[in-house]
């Protein structure tokens, strides 16, 4: 099945393992009632060494890529939904706490794994400027791009999960089958 969505483009680093979901979106705006009320909170409680959740960085961003156990403690869809709604499509890790993971293959976003030491491989080029990153869905590739350095990489999405994410998202690939 064919993805329908282009993924890719500017990504930023979060160097960090155990980014939690109240980091990811603070508890205190969960009592909004639209998607598109998150959005200039995202990553607000954020503490990293250089980050700026107000930065132009974060703003470009359509890519995170960062370390292990992404989206650990509160089983919430506010956290995959601040990034959809801040154009944020894909988060690539280490690992993923397993709702957070799922939660955003039901939004129709990708949550890539990759081993270590990829991940270092494409920190370490953050540090030569702004990374770019093209993905291949369907080929279960990615491409990442700084400053004429170039790394290519493989990954494994279930053929579920790149279902849902052809088709848009959980409701939508329901809507379509059911």
């Amino acid at each position: 099945m064919s993805s329908k969505k282009i993924f890719g483009g500017s990504a930023i680093v979060l160097d960090r393992a155990d980014i939690n979901t109240d980091e990811i979106i603070p508890a205190k705006y969960l009592t909004e009632v639209t998607k598109e009320a998150l959005t200039p909170y995202i990553l607000e409680d954020l503490k990293l060494d250089g980050f700026d959740a107000k930065g132009e960085k974060l703003k470009n961003a359509s890519v995170v890529v960062t370390r292990t156990n992404f989206g650990c403690g509160s089983s919430r869809e506010h956290a995959p939904w601040v990034f959809e709604v801040n154009g944020v499509h894909t988060v690539i890790a280490e690992s993923y706490a397993r709702i957070f993971r799922q939660n955003m293959f039901n939004c129709g976003m990708l949550a890539i794994e990759l081993p270590k030491g990829d991940i270092d491989q494409i920190v370490a080029l953050d540090a030569d400027g702004v990374i770019n990153i093209d993905i291949d869905v369907d080929a279960q590739k990615i491409t990442a791009t700084a400053n004429g350095k170039t790394l290519d990489f493989s990954f494994e999405v279930s053929p579920f999960d790149k279902a849902l994410v052809a088709a848009g998202g959980w409701v939508e690939f329901a809507d379509a089958r059911y």
